[in-house]
Parts: C-alpha cells; structure tokens; sequence
C-alpha cells in the first residue's frame, strides 16, 4: 500500500497541473495570462487572417514554452548578458526550441527570410521612379521618434529603446535581427508587436491617410511608369548592395541577402533557385522563426510594465513612420506641381504589399478609376531598403555597448 502510495505521489508531482501550481518561475495566474493571450493570437491568425503564417507559429511557440513541465526552451541559455553563450552546453541539455533558437540567435533565419522576400519582390515600380526612395526614407521616421520616446520614459536603456524604435520600420525579419543583437529578452514582445501591427495595417493607415489628405489629393492620377529593362533589373540588385556596405556597412547582412533573393529572380537563370527560396525554404524558415521568437515570450518576462510600454511605443511608432511617409509623399506632390498622388507615402513602410494594397483601395474610394498599386509599390520596397538602412544605423551606433 505504501509503494502504491509513493507511485502515486511521483505520478503526481511529474504532472504538468503540479508544475503549474508549484512552479518558481512564474505564479500560476500568469500562466494561465499567457495561455490566455495564445488563444487570441490564435483567433487573429486562424479566423481573421491577420499575419497567419508567422502569427500562428508565434503562438504556438508561446504556447510550448509556457507550459509547464515541456522543458523546450531555456531561457538563461541565451538571455543572461553578463553570461557567454555555450553553445556545447545547449547542444548536451537543450529542448527542441533551444536547437530551433540558435538560428535566430545567430541571425541565420531573418537573412534567409530576406532571400525569400527579394525573390518575391518586383523591384520595377522603384527603378521606373526612383525618388520613391525618398518616401521610403521618410517612412522610418517613426523608428527615431520611438527610439526618443522610449528613452526618455526612463524605462529602458538605449539598447532596448533601439530595439523597440525598429518596430516602427514596419518589418518582423528588421525588428527580429536589431532585437536578438541588442535586447535578446525583449525579442518575444518585440516581434509580437512588428508582425500584429502589419497585421492590423488596415485597420490603423486609412484614418490616418484620411486625416493627412484632401479630396482632391487623393483623386490625383499618377501617369504609368516607364518600362525597365533587363539590363536595369539585373544591375539594381548588385549597385544597391555595393552603396549600402560603402555606406552603411552593418545593413549589409539583410541588404546584400534582400538583393541576392532578387537577383535569383531577375537574372533569368537561376529560375529553381529562385522558385526554392520564394516556397519551400521561406516557408520552412518562417516556421522555426514564428516557433523560435514566440518561445521567448515566457510568462515571467513578458507580463510586466516593460511589455504594455512596449506595444504602446511599437503603435507609436507604426503610426509616425505611416505619418512620415505620407508628409514627404505630399511634399513631393507640391514640387511636382500635383502629380504625386500622397497616399502612396504610407507604403513607404516596409510591409510589402499589404501597405500599397491600402493606398490603391482608398485611391480607388476617392476615385474608383483610380490605380495607384503599382506606383505605391515604389515606396513599398523603398521601405524594406530604408528599414532595413535604419537597422543598420542602430546596430552601428548600439551593438558595441552590449
């Protein structure tokens, strides 16, 4: 009787609601907040749609962690800065999101994420007309002015406020690199915030590209863009990467990857490379990196005033950066003499191409003979080389200080 006793007593204490209950990591109530936040995030990926491809894995990365008992992730393994990371060590002890996150911690997933996107992105609409360059860099004024905010809050240190600006450049991949270099224990938060705020893109641009243009502004027709040759396609991807690592150097590593992505597209003959890294490889990677970045959400980090600052800087932020690009998109108008049609200048966030969809449908709401898609393209990928600059200039100015 008493062995039967004992068994059931070990039984007991090997269960997960044991764990829960008796866990020195975080109290129960806060599991369960997590888990609760897990079933929304969820919803948003499964019923509304909202990012599901990266949202969903997150979610579930969330989940895996916060369970008690699965010993998947390890969080002192790579979150403690006064601590070399011992990669030997995760290799002998870890679970399989310590594995799954040193892809992350080493930078390996956002580049081949980058080579997937260049693959996938017509850089055509900002050969043709390449001042959308200059909207695409007023775009990433919300990443400076939440970088500020997040400063002077008192709250966070200049490594953290860096990783928290870089939300509003409006790229997950971005946020993820400047985030895993400069502020490893904010990255859960951090990337929850970039990809939920793409997500909801529709719902947070048009009041304010309403609110920002006349009637009149957006009825303007843009005329149709020149023809880019061959030739120019295949020469943009190689000078860009060569200006940007003459110029901003720490970009290089997401440029050079974006442009290489692209070249496999454009080249003519690297048509199964190419097809590889828009499908199969991109979509591997984007599942552990969703598994990966949401692991690190774990309740006792993630449920305090620092996270709820954070998603309220990262809206900031999101909003600055739609309100600066439409600012320099209204100016260019003024000195085209009104052929600029302004609400191309919110997709001068880097959230290719959910953001120029928004412009051709309000367009199209103001004038439904209105078709802005191809010219808001423009600034659209002008915003994934001016996010990804940004990062770059935040890294050069941070990274040495961790």
């Amino acid at each position: 009787m008493g062995a039967l006793l004992e068994s059931l007593l070990n039984f007991w204490e090997s269960t997960g609601i044991y764990k829960l209950i008796n866990s020195v990591d975080a109290a129960w109530w806060q599991t369960i907040v997590m888990l609760a936040i897990v079933c929304v995030l969820v919803y948003l990926a499964i019923v509304k749609k909202f990012e599901p491809l990266l949202l969903l894995p997150i979610a579930i990365g969330m989940l895996l962690t916060n369970l008690p008992g699965g010993n998947m992730f390890h969080s002192d393994f790579f979150m403690n800065p006064d601590v070399p990371i011992n990669y030997g060590q995760i290799l002998r002890e870890g679970g399989l999101i310590d594995l799954l996150y040193i892809g992350v911690k080493t930078g390996l997933y956002p580049c081949i994420i980058f080579i997937g996107i260049g693959a996938m992105t017509d850089f055509t609409p900002l050969i043709s007309n390449p001042k959308s360059l200059l909207i695409g860099a007023g775009a990433q004024l919300g990443v400076f002015v939440a970088f500020s905010g997040a400063l002077l809050s008192g709250q966070f240190s200049a490594l953290e406020a860096a990783s928290i600006g870089i939300i509003g450049g409006a790229d997950g991949p971005t946020a993820i690199t400047v985030t895993k270099t400069l502020a490893p224990h904010l990255l859960g938060a951090i990337a929850i915030a970039a990809y939920s705020y793409m997500a909801l893109i529709p719902m947070i641009q048009p009041p304010l590209m309403r609110l920002l243009t006349t009637k009149k502004e957006r009825e303007i027709k843009m005329t149709a863009l020149r023809e880019v040759t061959q030739t120019e396609k295949i020469i943009f991807p190689i000078m860009v990467t060569i200006i940007v690592a003459l110029v901003v150097p720490e970009a290089l590593v997401l440029i050079g990857c974006l442009m290489l992505g692209n070249l496999l597209n454009v080249c003519g003959v690297t048509g199964r490379l190419s097809d590889t890294a828009q499908n199969a490889l991109m979509n591997i990677v984007t599942i552990f990196l969703g598994i990966s970045v949401g692991a690190t959400a774990v309740a006792k980090d993630f449920l305090d005033l620092k996270t709820l600052l954070i998603i309220g800087l990262g809206l900031i932020a999101f909003m600055i950066s739609t309100v600066g690009g439409l600012l320099t998109a209204k100016i260019m108008n003024v000195l085209s003499g009104g052929k600029i049609n302004p609400l191309i200048g919110s997709a001068g966030v880097s959230a290719v191409p959910m953001a120029a969809r928004v412009s051709q449908i309000e367009g199209q709401k103001a004038d439904p003979s209105n078709f802005l898609l191809m010219h808001a393209m423009g600034p659209n990928v002008a915003g994934v080389i001016g996010s990804a600059v940004a990062a770059g200039v935040l890294l050069a100015r941070f990274a040495g200080l961790g």
